[in-house]
């Protein structure tokens, strides 16, 4: 009995680690989006999924934005110039920042699972860059 328990639970962990995928994400000074960037801007994952965000310069991180988040999730602050790995709790749309470069719209969406990004909120006290940056990628992500 004690036997079949144990490799219940084995197969049952193995499994679900099979199932979740592992993104990267490049933080870079220039791309299609213009300066500041991250590669992608917008990422489609499931919950379970890590994001692990890669700085091409030291002055890069990689953060949560706490009130652009499901409430329940993780939140990360990467130290500037280190990569950092995100696993997805939560259902639902994450604002991501560099905290050094936001004022320069260095933003990004992650979505986990299914959901509508029409009703991704962009808060009217983020930089202007930002704002104008997160409008782009949530009009990229619309029309996908």
């Amino acid at each position: 009995m004690l036997h079949r328990l144990i490799m219940t639970i084995t197969f049952t962990f193995f499994t679900t680690a099979a199932l979740c995928a592992e993104h990267t994400v490049k933080l870079v000074n220039q791309n299609e989006w213009g300066t500041m960037a991250f590669e992608p801007s917008f990422l489609k994952v499931e919950v379970g999924d890590t994001v692990t965000f890669e700085p091409t310069d030291p002055g890069h991180n990689a953060a949560t934005i706490n009130y652009m988040m499901p409430w329940r999730a993780n939140r990360y602050w990467g130290d500037i110039g280190k990569p950092i790995t995100m696993e997805i709790t939560e259902q639902g749309f994450y604002g991501i920042e560099c905290a050094p470069h936001i004022t320069m719209g260095m933003v990004m969406i992650i979505q986990a699972g299914d959901g509508d990004i029409a009703e991704f909120s962009i808060p009217k006290t983020l930089p202007k860059q930002a704002k104008l940056r997160f409008n782009a990628i949530k009009d990229y992500a619309m029309g996908q």
